[in-house]
């Protein structure tokens, strides 16, 4: 997949930017602040729903305007397809394929981008909401659907919590305990395919992160992902991880997860205890644990909310314990791993590779590594504000942005 055209009206410090785009890399020039990073948010938004700078649509819109829209032609096999979203600051945004309007969470079924940026130390330095945000946006952009189970729990999650808020305000009544099992109910179904979806994604990062890894770093640091489940007894939210609360995986893929008979997710773990573990069954069994502390704080206390993953190096974690340059060279590897494993999933091609603002933290020698870990990507989408910086492989299309307009290409 390739985007052929990218059109902006009123999005960031855009009024408008028609910007043509080749296959293999694009290299987009200026200096700081002039909206370079601006126009590869948008090709992000549509195949993640998010900016990879902000939490609200609404900062996206240019100031005194209602509403911005993102307008891309991309091309496959031939074939072309016009993808359309407009943000709007007072309705629901909106959104269309060739036309024919669709909902603007199925937009990742139609485009898929993987975007790296200086932010993404935060995935590796930052709090588990970041890394519980990267894992679902991965999760959603190979199997979409996840999208609308995703906005499901958090429905679920927010009518128990005010539930438990008001038990906790007006002293537990008999009612109120048969409400708060109906939505045990509905939490642990959801929260289970979601925790399920998440252990066999760590599973498929784990060889693809190891060969990226090696590819940027030039060195093997056993990278590894672990994850950390509140209804185990990991609490990412309190800060502390119990005995027993991680599950673990190696570039062997030994922790797996599958289905039982009755449909129920089932999480195997034989790198540590060799047991299996039901995950829903397990849910259920850490909201009976924790009703009391729930009703006494009015919030839920376990499910995949509160989980987090823990990256290790070298049998350390990650956070605390790497340089910047390993946790930046852990953090990249991480978006290409993604890369890698949307490039097997889809049908529809490579996903387009971004690089926001990389190579200015790389050295010459990192810099080689990375041109020759993406050459071989449909197209490659790269901000720099100095040309030097970027290896000459990779300028072959350069287009120079200024003041929030493309200058030349």
């Amino acid at each position: 997949m390739r985007v052929a055209h990218l059109s902006l009206t009123n999005f960031r410090n855009y009024a408008g930017a028609e910007v043509p785009l080749v296959a293999g890399p694009n290299l987009f020039v200026g200096r700081n602040g002039q909206g370079k990073t601006n126009l590869v948010e948008s090709l992000g938004y549509l195949s993640t729903l998010g900016s990879h700078r902000v939490s609200s649509d609404q900062a996206m819109i240019r100031q005194g305007e209602d509403a911005a829209i993102i307008r891309t032609r991309v091309e496959h096999d031939g074939r072309e397809l016009l993808i359309e979203v407009q943000l709007n600051r007072s309705t629901p945004n909106r959104a269309q394929i060739n036309r024919s309007v669709v909902k603007p969470r199925d937009l990742p079924r139609y485009f898929s981008s993987v975007l790296f940026a200086p932010e993404d130390l935060a995935l590796v330095r930052g709090e588990p909401g970041v890394r519980r945000r990267f894992l679902d946006q991965l999760l959603v952009q190979r199997t979409p659907r996840l999208a609308a189970v995703l906005a499901d729990y958090d429905r679920v999650l927010k009518q128990r919590n005010s539930l438990l808020k008001s038990a906790r305000a007006s002293g537990v009544k008999q009612n109120q305990l048969s409400t708060l099992e109906i939505w045990d109910d509905r939490l642990v179904a959801l929260g289970t395919e979601i925790i399920d979806a998440r252990l066999d994604l760590i599973v498929r990062l784990s060889e693809p992160l190891t060969r990226a890894y090696r590819s940027v770093a030039g060195d093997d640091h056993a990278p590894r992902l672990q994850a950390q489940l509140s209804i185990w007894g990991a609490d990412a939210e309190e800060g502390g991880v119990s005995t027993g609360s991680g599950v673990s995986t190696d570039s062997s893929g030994t922790t797996g997860v599958s289905t039982d008979s009755t449909g129920t997710g089932v999480a195997t773990d034989t790198t540590s205890t060799g047991t299996t573990r039901s995950t829903g069954r397990d849910f259920r069994d850490a909201l009976g644990r924790l009703r009391r502390k729930e009703l006494d704080r009015g919030m839920t206390l376990a499910g995949p909310h509160r989980d987090d993953v823990l990256f290790e190096l070298n049998a350390l974690p990650a956070k605390g314990y790497a340089s910047h340059g390993e946790s930046w060279s852990f953090a990249l590897a991480l978006k290409l791993a993604s890369a890698e494993l949307l490039r097997h999933d889809s049908s529809t091609g490579d996903p387009v590779l971004i690089l926001d603002d990389v190579f200015a933290e790389l050295d010459q020698a990192r810099r080689r590594k990375l041109a020759a870990a993406v050459h071989d990507y449909e197209q490659v989408l790269i901000t720099a504000a100095v040309l030097d910086d970027v290896p000459d492989e990779l300028r072959a299309h350069t287009v120079r942005i200024e003041a929030g307009a493309v200058v030349d290409g």
